[in-house]
C-alpha cells in the first residue's frame, strides 16, 4: 500500500499512471485539500496539480516529483466560479433521468449522489487508483447549464482554435457517406457537439 502511495506520487499527472485518487479520498481528505489552486482559479491554464508542500505533510521528500498538468482542448474556464456555484450534481442527474442529456450517459448516474461540487463532474475519483480521461467532465455536463450551441460558430466559446475537436470518424469518407444512411449512426451520439436540432445548413 505505501509503495502504491509513493509510485503514485511520482507519476501522478501522466494519463494512465497509477495514482489513487481511491486511497487518498478514503484518507478523509477533500479535494481542495491537496488542489489548493482550484478554489481562485479562474483561467484554464492554471496549473491545479498538488503543490510539493502539500504532498510533504505526508510523505518524504524523495517521494515526491509532481509533473508537468495534462493539455487541454478548452480556451477558458473557471474552476473559481463554478466552485462558488456548489455541485452541478443535481443538475446532471436530472438532464440524465429527463432524458436531456446531450450524449449516452453510460454508468455516470450513480456517481451523483454527491454534494461533492468537484466529484460531480471528475466522477469515479473514490473508485479511481489511476489518472485517466475518464475522471474528466464530459462535455455534455457542460451542455446542462450552458445550452446555446450554433456549431460551428460556438466551438470557440469554449475550445482553442486549434483544438482538435472532431472524432477520428470524421474523416473525408464520413463527410460524403454520413447523410447516405450507409453509416447507421447513432445519432444521440451526435447530439452533444450538433445539438437535437441540428440541420445540414448548420455545417453546410
Amino acid at each position: 500500500m505505501i509503495r502504491l502511495l509513493f509510485l503514485a506520487m511520482a507519476w501522478g499527472a501522466a494519463w494512465g499512471a497509477p495514482f489513487s485518487h481511491r486511497i487518498h479520498l478514503a484518507q478523509g481528505l477533500e479535494c481542495v485539500e491537496c488542489h489548493t489552486a482550484a478554489q481562485s482559479s479562474t483561467k484554464v491554464e492554471d496549473n491545479l496539480l498538488p503543490q510539493k508542500q502539500v504532498c510533504l505533510a505526508c510523505h518524504e521528500d524523495g517521494e515526491v516529483a509532481i509533473p508537468s498538468p495534462p493539455v487541454t482542448r478548452l480556451s477558458k474556464f473557471s474552476h473559481a466560479l463554478h466552485l462558488k456555484m456548489g455541485s452541478a450534481a443535481p443538475f446532471i442527474a436530472s438532464a440524465i433521468d429527463h432524458g436531456s442529456y446531450l450524449q449516452p450517459p453510460g454508468d455516470i448516474r450513480r456517481h451523483l449522489n454527491t454534494r461533492n461540487p468537484c466529484q460531480a463532474c471528475h466522477r469515479g475519483l473514490e473508485e479511481s487508483d489511476q489518472v485517466t480521461r475518464a475522471a474528466l467532465p464530459q462535455m455534455a455536463d457542460c451542455l446542462v447549464c450552458h445550452t446555446q450551441i450554433d456549431p460551428p460558430f460556438s466551438c470557440e466559446d469554449c475550445h482553442a482554435k486549434d483544438a482538435q475537436l472532431k472524432p477520428p470518424s470524421h474523416s473525408e469518407h464520413f463527410m460524403d457517406a454520413h447523410s447516405s444512411g450507409k453509416l447507421q449512426l447513432d445519432k444521440t451520439t451526435c447530439a452533444v457537439c450538433h445539438g437535437r436540432t441540428f440541420t445540414c445548413m448548420g455545417c453546410h
